[in-house]
């Protein structure tokens, strides 16, 4: 009997190795004990065990039932009614199709090249401000004097001529450079334009208030930017105008001149 015990024990040693030591000793006392009281032990055990599995059936389970139910619940009450599912993959296959009916097309538009200088020099200056990279804005200067020329000299024309032809030239030169940063915020807002709308065809529900505010947010940049341009052409207006107004002054100026001369001609004895 001592022996059938020792190798009971010694199985149980095994059996409940690691996180399962902690029962290995109520069983061995139950073992060790005599049979009246093991019959006893194990009867308590057992009670125990019963009790413990009925709470987790019917208290706990329950819980766990109602929670389940109500998680269900919110789900069906955000795909049908917050964001309803269907409809949300009707909008997906939607801009699907779309991109691929007119993303094409409108890619070739935007690839269409409108140059149409013939000769070299204002080719060079053509394909400088119509490629928008305002890194190339710095070859400017030459190939601008390459095609119109340079100011004249003192020797060639009198100080206002000289400071309205510089004037000009700034002006004009000032213009093509906005129109090649123009067109390089153009390229980047039809990139970001082309992002928003591969994120919306593919974006979880609930993520379209961010793709709404970074679309604003790219709104707002392009219409700063045409205030930009807005006011360039502003200037170069006012330059006309002042332009114009200069060759005024000057006529009259000259008109002073002439009738001074004749005055002295007429009072020259």
């Amino acid at each position: 009997m001592k022996q059938r015990a020792l190798a009971l024990i010694h199985g149980l040693r095994l059996r409940f190795r690691g996180g399962k030591r902690w029962l290995l000793l109520p069983l061995l006392a139950i073992v060790l004990a005599p049979p009246s009281a093991r019959a006893a032990g194990i009867g308590d055990i057992l009670t125990l065990c019963k009790t413990i599995t009925s709470t987790i059936q019917v208290a706990i389970g329950g819980a766990l039932s109602g929670i389940q139910t109500l998680n269900s619940t919110i789900n069906n009450f955000r795909q049908q009614i917050i964001w309803p599912l269907a409809q949300i993959n009707q909008e997906r296959a939607f801009v699907t199709s779309t991109r691929a009916q007119y993303g094409g097309l409108m890619s070739q538009i935007h690839g269409i090249k409108n140059n149409s200088a013939t000769l070299s020099n204002p080719t060079q200056l053509e394909s400088v401000f119509r490629n928008g990279q305002s890194g190339s804005i710095g070859q400017f200067q030459p190939l601008y004097t390459n095609v119109y020329g340079s100011v004249p000299s003192s020797n060639d024309a009198r100080p206002v001529q000289r400071n309205m032809v510089d004037m000009d030239d700034a002006l004009a030169q000032g213009s093509l450079k906005t129109t090649v940063l123009s067109d390089q915020i153009t390229q980047g807002m039809l990139a970001l334009a082309d992002s928003i709308e591969q994120q919306s065809a593919t974006a979880a529900p609930g993520s379209a208030p961010m793709l709404a505010t970074q679309a604003g947010i790219s709104e707002l940049e392009s219409q700063a930017y045409l205030a930009k341009v807005l006011a360039s052409e502003l200037r170069q207006e006012a330059a006309k105008l002042a332009h114009q107004n200069s060759l005024l002054k000057q006529s009259a100026a000259s008109t002073r001149n002439l009738q001074n001369q004749v005055q002295q001609v007429l009072t020259h004895p």
